[in-house]
Order: C-alpha cells, then structure tokens, then sequence
C-alpha cells in the first residue's frame, strides 16, 4: 500500500487543532514557492521575503477562520493579495514623503536589477490589477472564477485583464526586441 500525502484540508484541520508543526511544514513547503513569486513580482525581490512571512504569519493567526468553501491555496493568496495591496499603499506613502522632502520628480515602477530579462522588465509596466490576475492566470495556474473570489472582482473582470495584460506583454516585448531604425 502507498502513502499518500495528505491533502491541504487535512494538513490544515491538524495545524488548527493541535498545532501540528509537521502539517504546519508541509503547507509551508507546498505553497510558499508560489506565494514567494507571486509577491516578488507584485512588490519586488526586496519585499519577497518579508512579505511571504507576513502571509504566513496571517494566514496561522487565522487558520481557524479558514471554512474550507474554498481550497486553501485560494485563501492564501487572498491573503497575499492583501499584504502586497497594504505594502503597495505604504510605498506611495513613502513616495510622496520622499518627493516632497526632496523635491524630486515622480518616479515611475520599481528599478529592476541590471542585467533583469525582459519579461521582468515587460511586468513591471503592468498596472497592479492586471499584473495580479497574469500571474495568478498564467503562473500559479487559477481559474478565473478562482481569481473572482480572490481579489473580490467579477470573472468577466478577471478574463478582461489577462487579455490586456497579455497584449501589453506582447506590445512591450516585440518592441524590446525590435531594433530601432538606424541602430548597428
């Protein structure tokens, strides 16, 4: 007989009932992968890693608030969508702080590391709401009545912003790779 792994339910019931730290670390090591991109791209590698621990810390503080109408995975990133929306809105606090005692000019996107690829640099033009469903869409693999739930929008909404997000990717890379006129 096989053993099987136990599915995020049950892995779940055992955290919230007696704090089981070997179910905690099995939800851990299954969704903080994805959690990890997700909040990377939507807040920038700096954040990544503090921002994955806040989800996490949240997401244990209220565990027991998880009903199970929808798979836990949902639930996180909901909870993910929060902490990067929260950090989003305390760095264009910081900003405008940063602008006026500066007086400097407005800054536009995150500064990607050099040598960055281009898709990076292509997703980083891309407003936050469209940015959230291309990557919960086409990275972490959710439907669109998941992304629905989520990030509390309509699926037309949901279906509406990966086709725009989409063709300003394709927009945005065909001209990075498109050599201007005259150049060597």
């Amino acid at each position: 007989m096989m053993d099987t792994e136990p599915t995020d339910r049950e892995l779940v019931a055992r955290v919230a009932e007696s704090g089981d730290e070997d179910a905690f670390r099995k939800l851990y090591r299954r969704h903080t992968p994805g959690l990890f991109r997700f909040v990377g791209a939507g807040a920038g590698r700096a954040a990544a890693e503090d921002l994955t621990q806040e989800v996490w810390v949240r997401a244990v503080k209220g565990l027991r608030k998880f009903r199970g109408e929808s798979a836990f995975k949902t639930w996180l990133f909901g909870i993910a969508v929060n902490c990067c929306r929260e950090f989003a809105r305390g760095q264009e606090s910081e900003r405008r702080v940063t602008l006026t005692s500066e007086g400097g000019g407005p800054h536009v996107g995150r500064q990607s590391a050099e040598g960055s690829i281009d898709l990076e640099r292509a997703l980083d033009t891309l407003p936050s709401g469209r940015l959230q469903v291309f990557l919960l869409h086409d990275q972490e693999g959710y439907t669109h009545e998941e992304i629905g739930e989520i990030l509390d929008i309509e699926v037309g909404t949901s279906k509406s912003q990966l086709f725009k997000a989409r063709a300003a990717l394709r927009d945005f890379l065909g001209a990075v790779r498109r050599p201007e006129k005259g150049a060597i």
